[in-house]
C-alpha cells in the first residue's frame, strides 16, 4: 500500500473527526490532540504541518488501525 504524499495535518485530523469518531481536545504548540472513547480510550498528536512526513503518516495511521482494529487501507482511503 503506497501511502499519500501531500496530506497536511489538519487533512488528517479532519478525516479522522469526521469518519473516525475521533474529538479535538485541545492544541499544544503545533500539535493537535485527538482523542476518541470507542471502542476504548485512545489519544494521540497529529504534527499541525503543511505536509506530514510519511514516517510519521505511516506511524498515526498504524495506530489507529490497531486501536481501530481495521485494517491501514481502510484509513488511507478515508484521507
Amino acid at each position: 500500500m503506497k501511502l499519500p504524499r501531500d496530506v497536511s495535518g489538519q487533512q488528517l485530523t479532519n478525516a479522522l473527526v469526521k469518519k473516525w469518531d475521533y474529538k479535538v481536545m485541545h492544541q499544544r504548540g503545533s500539535h493537535i490532540i485527538l482523542e476518541t472513547g470507542t471502542p476504548g480510550s485512545h489519544r494521540i498528536a497529529i504534527p499541525n504541518h503543511k505536509s506530514l512526513r510519511i514516517g510519521t503518516l505511516n506511524s498515526i495511521i498504524r495506530a489507529i488501525a490497531e486501536h481501530k482494529q481495521t485494517s491501514r487501507e481502510q484509513i488511507v482511503k478515508t484521507l
